[in-house]
């Protein structure tokens, strides 16, 4: 937790108050059983080696990533696996963002981007947070990586 928190102190300060924020609500909406630590260089909420032993890709010594987030240059970024490969949590998601944000949404297959602090929808980024289970999130992942084995 150590090293998150050294993260967070070294956020721009252009960033500081957004990030901030947005750690703040997904912290009060993360469903249970996630645990905090840095992965790939950033704070990353992840499915504890105790509770999937089987690891991320198969790899036995790395949690499988639920959320992270990462103050980047030109934006905020929250990478949100658990959107990756669900269609109905993905459209409402998308239908909702359009509801409360004048700007176009910026996202990848699992990053949304935040280049205006002024234009992050908080609470809607709460409510997606608190979507997926634990439990439901390894039960969709797995679901994924055996439909991708060879």
């Amino acid at each position: 937790m150590d090293h998150v928190q050294e993260y967070v102190e070294n956020v721009d300060t252009k960033w500081q108050d957004s990030y901030q924020q947005l750690a703040k609500i997904i912290a009060e909406n993360i469903p249970e059983g996630f645990a905090l630590r840095l992965q790939y260089g950033m704070p990353t909420y992840v499915v504890p080696l105790s509770v999937f032993p089987e690891g991320y890709l198969g790899r036995e010594d790395e949690p499988l990533p639920f959320i992270s987030l990462a103050a980047q240059k030109k934006h905020l970024s929250l990478y949100h696996m658990g959107i990756m490969g669900n269609r109905e949590l993905l459209t409402w998601f998308q239908e909702e963002y359009q509801k409360v944000v004048p700007t176009k949404l910026n996202m990848g297959k699992s990053c949304i981007r935040f280049s205006n602090p002024k234009n992050i929808p908080y609470e809607l980024i709460g409510k997606l947070v608190g979507k997926i289970s634990m439990e439901e999130w390894i039960a969709s992942y797995t679901r994924f990586a055996e439909k991708n084995k060879k």
